[in-house]
């Protein structure tokens, strides 16, 4: 078994001690708020923070739900997909953006990523597009927007409803619209490890037009109000804990998402001077639009074998994702073959996400830079 070096400072993936340390103080008083209230589901915490995420990303209602993946679930649902639909998506995605089109009973399809992107290329979702498909769900990945005019401009000739897989890019824009505000609706996580993450599990649906709201609100409790049930339901309500958690951070996200981009170019400022360009391929800053850098993920020769040095020196790194939707065993039914989505099977092969969080020092880049030339080309100089 492999054991890390116990003579260096570990360097985690997320640093999520060190964002406590910046927030700490407002997180601990908006949970004493909760705890002195005593209202713990829903209620007026949840009702504000909606209000607060609607009015930030641009649209006229937010429904705080239990997780990233119901958001999906219920987004879809509202949308109408059912039994007998197919629903068109990235082969490069977590799983849950693929497994909320079947918790809903639907089938999905999967597009490939465009070359040199980590995001759903708008040419192949058009070529797998059947007349039984529903509708899409593009995923705006680590933090930048999907080519979302494209896809809106297909969606709109088909007739299609499109729900955003925004998990990873609250915050980031594109053509003055933020993700989330382009289709007909957003899903949002809350995950501790996202940008904006709680203290455990939450999610989020954004809606584009304002009577979908109602509906999204009985659907995550039950499908009813007071004991009287339209339709099946679930059990997915934001918890008035997590809601005050999230709010108390929300005054610091605009901060943290320019800390995080400026650790991007500094990552990619040490990388040219580093001069790894023919084993590593750094993520270019995007030339139109704003990101947010949820990961920073880079393309390399030798990916596994490199995990493991930078494992043993005490440097966190992931792999997003080993392996892409269409080959998942339990998508084997579909018949997606090796081939199918060849980007995306090219980035699960060779991507390596870097440490990056708002707190993460320059010295520990120049530290994780270094060791990967050591890696490549020997003991640095």
């Amino acid at each position: 078994m492999l054991s890390q070096r116990r003579d260096v400072r570990p360097i985690p993936l997320v640093d999520l001690p060190a964002e406590d340390a910046l927030v700490g103080d407002a997180v601990r008083a908006a949970v004493a708020r909760v705890a002195d209230a005593q209202e713990f589901i829903l209620g007026d915490e949840v009702a504000r923070f909606e209000r607060s995420i609607a009015e930030r990303v641009g649209v006229p209602e937010a429904v705080g739900v239990a997780n990233g993946s119901d958001a999906l679930v219920l987004a879809l649902t509202a949308a109408g997909v059912g039994p007998g639909d197919e629903v068109v998506t990235t082969a490069l995605s977590y799983f849950a953006t693929a497994g909320a089109i079947v918790r809903v009973g639907a089938t999905p399809r999967f597009a490939d990523v465009a070359e040199g992107s980590f995001n759903v290329d708008a040419a192949s979702l058009e070529r797998v597009t059947t007349a039984k498909v529903r509708a899409f769900v593009p995923v705006h990945l680590f933090g930048r927007v999907a080519p979302m005019p494209e896809i809106l401009e297909l969606a709109t000739t088909r007739g299609l409803a499109v729900i955003e897989d925004a998990a990873q890019a609250i915050d980031a824009e594109l053509d003055g619209v933020r993700a989330g505000a382009f289709g007909d609706f957003g899903c949002l996580s809350f995950h501790p490890s996202k940008n904006l993450g709680g203290w455990g599990d939450g999610g989020m649906v954004l809606c584009r037009r304002a009577e979908d709201a109602p509906r999204l609100r009985r659907l995550r409790a039950h499908g009813g109000y007071a004991g009287v049930h339209d339709e099946v339901g679930m059990n997915s309500r934001l918890d008035a804990l997590q809601a005050a958690v999230l709010a108390a951070k929300l005054s610091f996200l605009e901060r943290f998402g320019a800390m995080r981009r400026e650790r991007a170019r500094r990552y990619r400022e040490l990388f040219c001077a580093a001069r790894l360009e023919d084993v590593v391929r750094v993520p270019e800053a995007p030339t139109v639009g704003t990101e947010v850098v949820h990961h920073f993920v880079v393309r390399c020769v030798r990916r596994d074998a490199l995990r493991e040095h930078l494992f043993l020196r005490g440097i966190g790194v992931g792999v997003y994702y080993p392996r892409p939707l269409h080959l998942q065993p339990c998508f084997a039914s579909l018949g997606g073959r090796e081939g199918d989505c060849p980007n995306a099977e090219a980035v699960c092969r060779d991507a390596l996400s870097l440490p990056m969080s708002p707190g993460l020092e320059p010295s520990d880049q120049e530290r994780v830079v270094s060791a990967i030339r050591e890696f490549y080309r020997g003991a640095a100089p």
